[in-house]
């Protein structure tokens, strides 16, 4: 998986704390406790311990260690948290841009000495209950971590990535299937047209379909000319096929070596363990050597540079006339100084984010763009960070307008500095961050630490965050204008700083694929006729290799009697705050209080429901009470860890054709700001304001780009909820609120001269949706805050009683069910039925600027509490594993695809940066005649389960326990009983399932693709072409 810079979590920005399993209500962590009897120059299985830290902000301690035989790096986290991760990253810096990392990342998950059979990272998918699973290749490194809450299991998984990492087979055949290949467009058929296929090459093509990609990728390579970050490390597509195997083979012996690893281990369990895996399954094998990966220093520039590059139109974008970008980006220090990269990453944060911040008032207020360049801010993922700052969606008039903007505005700051207040909220941000728990820290702190790692930073200095704020807040004492200096320093001073601008070209996609198909007749003009020749046999080897059925014996598994039976209960408590029904959960949340509430949209007349979303997104940003929009969102940020509004479609769990519809009001704070966050929310219950047009531009501007930025990365999304839209009344509110038709609309509200109809449109919308008679609510909070939280709530609900008022329903067909089924006469979730819905088949084209496909199928089959629901989520996932896989990515190239059910009854086919469209639809087909003819033994249906049971199995934070049962109704009861269904289904119900609901005669199924102009779907009159 190729991780762009972009992506990339930033500095603080992702990491999210867990706090360990239910019984760690104390603070106090055993793990770490333990890992505190360490010494440094203690030996351990040929490790030297070199350095014990406690690390107290997150209930941690840090054990770095170096390996004495090949000076491999290794660093513990031990920490009361049963999701316990793995990863080994190893620095990877190519210097030309074939993808050669990226496609060595693809190719050693392909089989190895002690596990050859094919593709053994896939095939542990299904034997292992892993709670992540993955491999990212960044600019100059690439990372092969996991996760589980199983200790047999990671030392099965640490087995398999061991051996793959460090001894793979690297066979030619795995390098032409993963990375690229000729081959007849039929390999079945010689005079069939030579083309160029392969997994990278396809995903690649993909990645770059994206606008904001191509951009990102040319800031990096411009900005740092000179050594690894001038390449594409993931591939350039019409460069990969210059790569041979023997130079991918090359560079595993260069760089996939223990002298130029760094290994990470987090969670309880006992480190020595590991150690002595690792010692004796990998590096016992190997001795040191110099890897020489070092990156030198990008040498400075004397004078700043500019330059432009072009782009693929988008049809999407909120005004075609206005598609430029325009970005000036800075060369920063060396990211290994801790400290100075904390400061510049909050430097960024006050410079740029929210409408208080000196460029969001600057740049995007007066409405030049639509929206920051896709690379904005700190960005410390290269040896030398830098900082961006620029527009998109803007004209190209505007050029020398915006370069003046962003000057000045530098100017400006140096004078004026920061007020405390903002200061102040970027603490408490940092504050909150630290209490929050989520259940992929381990992953969180992976990331978080691999960039300067790799640069032999410190990783246990970057943990201390603390100690960072310390040295922050003494700095500011000591020198009030210290941020101002930083920035006249960094930036106004700043010699090596890039200026690049970005146009659409209407020939660009054409010009691509020119190029290709002249790299591709420069390849075939070279072929002697033997060559064409092998190329046919190679490829009917690969074919019959692909279509083998696997030997998969040699790779470690657990088994379905290792899960256990039961699942563990959540506690929750019904009451009631003012009339208004709420849900207590207790739990461990380190000092914080999360607050939800669930608004019916049953009241809502069916012409505003498109405008839903647009609310969403603007009831928390355009100021409310007393209070203007930058008074707000100051306050939000000192008092809370963030307030949204969001839509819900909740299917019925035992009838299709009902369902809940209505929006999420979600907002979390410290204990001690509880007053101030309901205040904050009362504000925008009573006093929301809707008038001020010029903001509500600025945020209409900034939705629209946003979508449409976000279809290319996102495209079987879409093509999902368009298949799924004519096949049950949730699927077709779906599509309403965040499908193609969400983003056509927020289009036409975009290219809107005038809005007042939208402002208009806002306060009918808040009358039916912030009605305290239409809501219930929950909260999640420590035993000790409970009673203080409801007395709050109490308060909350009786300051906004002016809004309760008793409305018709805008359908007659209500239908309730009570939220403690326990209690029949209390209070209840009101459902929509629609039992008169007539299902419908739909095949839907949508033609996009991209070069390759997203491809969906759904067949309407059953709601979740019907007895059938596990044998197709079962099947589903053997699909996927058995048959789908090996057509849809071996076979047909696309980066991913499969199978899945769904909780609202659809059973969805899918795939992912596809190069075909229609022959994918005949490969799902295909699938289900598989499944109807049931040659899956006993081994692959228990394998399907161990997959199924790590997703239903995932850890859930204590913020989120309860949410599922609160927004949807199903019970801890009903989980049991769905989890038993799981184990029960045989061989006999998934035969029978494909051939009662999948079967072509059985079935009503939708059908969408996202993708490139296509003459036979154009022919084809059953298809719908927008």
């Amino acid at each position: 998986m190729f991780r762009q810079t972009k992506a990339m979590l930033r500095n603080l920005r992702n990491l999210r704390l867990r706090g360990g399993q239910q019984s760690a209500w104390r603070l106090k962590s055993t793990s770490a406790e333990r890992a505190l009897q360490y010494r440094a120059g203690q030996k351990i299985h040929g490790f030297t311990v070199r350095e014990v830290a406690p690390v107290p902000d997150l209930f941690l301690t840090a054990v770095k260690l170096t390996h004495d035989k090949t000076g491999a790096q290794y660093l513990h986290a031990a920490r009361d948290d049963s999701n316990n991760l793995f990863s080994v990253q190893l620095r990877t810096t190519p210097m030309d841009s074939t993808g050669v990392p990226h496609i060595l990342e693809h190719t050693v998950l392909c089989g190895s000495e002690k596990y050859p059979c094919r593709d053994p990272f896939f095939k542990m998918l299904n034997r292992s209950l892993s709670t992540f699973m993955n491999a990212f290749t960044a600019s100059d490194y690439t990372m092969y971590p996991f996760s589980t809450q199983n200790g047999k299991d990671f030392q099965n998984l640490l087995s398999v990535y061991l051996d793959a990492v460090f001894f793979p087979c690297l066979r030619e055949q795995d390098f032409w299937q993963e990375g690229w290949r000729l081959e007849n467009e039929d390999p079945t058929d010689p005079r069939s047209p030579l083309m160029f296929k392969g997994v990278v090459f396809n995903e690649m093509k993909g990645v770059f379909s994206d606008n904001e990609s191509v951009y990102a990728q040319h800031l990096q390579n411009k900005l740092y000319p000179d050594h690894t970050y001038s390449v594409v490390s993931g591939g350039e597509p019409l460069v990969i096929p210059d790569l041979t195997w023997e130079q991918l083979k090359q560079f595993h012996a260069t760089h996939y070596h223990p002298s130029n690893a760094r290994f990470f281990t987090y969670g309880d369990l006992p480190l020595e363990q590991h150690l002595q895996q690792i010692e004796e399954e990998a590096l016992s094998k190997f001795q040191r050597i110099e890897p020489n990966t070092d990156v030198p220093p990008q040498p400075h520039w004397s004078s700043p540079r500019e330059d432009h590059v072009t782009c693929s139109p988008d049809a999407l974008a909120p005004d075609p006339a206005r598609q430029n970008s325009l970005c000036v980006s800075y060369l920063l220090g060396d990211i290994t100084n801790t400290f100075e990269g904390f400061t510049l990453s909050l430097l960024s944060d006050l410079m740029i984010s929210g409408p208080n911040s000196p460029f969001y008032k600057a740049l995007i207020e007066p409405k030049i763009g639509t929206d920051f360049s896709s690379v904005v801010g700190y960005d410390g993922s290269t040896k030398e960070a830098s900082f961006s700052i620029g527009l998109q969606g803007m004209a190209e008039e505007d050029t020398e307008r915006v370069k003046q903007i962003i000057s000045q505005t530098m100017d400006d700051i140096i004078q004026n500095g920061f007020v405390e207040e903002r200061i102040e909220a970027l603490l408490h941000k940092i504050e909150i961050q630290m209490k929050h728990q989520s259940t992929n820290f381990g992953l969180s702190l992976a990331s978080y630490i691999a960039s300067a790692w790799n640069h032999n930073g410190d990783p246990v200095q970057l943990l201390q965050i603390s100690a960072s704020v310390a040295k922050f807040k003494q700095a500011l004492v000591e020198n009030p204008r210290f941020l101002q200096d930083k920035v006249k320093h960094y930036f106004k001073e700043n010699t090596h700083r890039l200026t690049l601008s970005m146009s659409p070209d209407e020939a660009y996609l054409e010009k691509q694929a020119k190029a290709e198909e002249e790299k591709l007749q420069r390849k075939i003009q070279a072929l002697s006729d033997s060559d064409r020749k092998e190329i046919y046999e190679k490829g009917l080897e690969l074919l019959a290799a692909q279509s083998t059925t696997q030997d998969v014996s040699c790779l470690p598994a657990l088994k379905v009697c290792d899960i256990e039976p039961k699942i563990s209960p959540t506690a929750v408590q019904m009451g009631s705050a003012g009339g208004v029904p709420v849900q207590f959960c207790e739990q461990p949340t380190n000092g914080l209080v999360y607050f939800r509430a669930m608004c019916s949209l049953n009241t809502l007349p069916e012409d505003l429901r498109l405008y839903v979303p647009l609310f969403c997104s603007v009831i928390t940003r355009m100021g409310s009470g007393d209070l203007d929009y930058r008074q707000q969102a100051q306050q939000m940020e000192l008092r809370t860890g963030g307030m949204s509004v969001s839509t819900q479609v909740v299917p019925d769990s035992t009838q299709l054709d009902m369902y809940e519809q209505g929006v999420l009001l979600f907002s979390s704070c410290l204990e001690r700001n509880l007053p101030h966050m309901f205040q904050l929310w009362s504000d925008i219950f009573n006093s929301p304001h809707f008038d001020d047009e010029e903001r509500l531009r600025v945020l209409v501007m900034r939705a629209a780009q946003e979508l449409a930025n976000g279809i290319s990365n996102s495209g079987h999304m879409y093509a999902m909820t368009r298949a799924g839209r004519h096949l049950t009344p949730a699927g077709d509110l779906q599509e309403t609120f965040g499908g193609m038709e969400q983003v056509k609309f927020m289009k036409r509200i975009a290219e809107m001269s005038d809005l007042t109809p939208v402002i208009r449109t806002l306060p009918r919308i808040k009358k039916h949706l912030l009605n305290p008679d239409n809501m219930r609510c929950a909260v999640n909070t420590t035993p000790q805050k409970l009673s203080d939280t409801a007395a709050q709530l109490e308060s909350f609900i009786r300051d906004v009683a002016i809004n309760r008022k008793q409305r018709k329903p805008a359908r007659a067909n209500i239908f309730e069910r009570p939220l403690d089924p326990l209690d029949e006469s209390g209070p209840s979730r009101k459902l929509i039925s629609e039992q008169n819905f007539q299902p419908c088949q739909m095949k839907t084209f949508f033609q996009m600027p991209f070069p390759v496909n997203f491809v969906s199928e759904i067949i309407r089959t059953v709601p979740f509490a019907h007895e059938d629901y596990a044998s197709l989520c079962v099947l589903a996932r053997m699909m996927t594993a058995k048959y789908l896989h090996g057509e849809i990515r071996e076979k047909g190239g696309a980066y991913g695809g499969g199978a899945r059910m769904g909780g609202g009854g659809l059973f969805t086919f899918y795939s992912y940066r596809d190069p075909n469209s229609v022959q994918t639809l005949s490969a799902f087909r295909r699938g289900v005649d598989w499944a109807k003819s049931g040659p899956f033994t006993q081994q692959d249906i228990d394998e399907a389960k161990l997959s199924i049971f790590s997703a239903v199995d995932a850890p859930v934070a204590p913020a989120g326990k309860g949410s599922g049962r609160f927004l949807s109704g199903i019970t801890d009861e009903m989980k049991q009983s769905h989890r038993e269904r799981l184990f029960a289904v045989t061989h006999k119900n998934l035969v029978d399932v494909a051939e009662r609901y999948l079967s072509v005669g059985q079935r009503t199924c939708g059908v969408s693709i996202l993708g490139p102009e296509n003459e036979t779907i154009k022919k084809d009159p059953s298809w719908i072409v927008k």
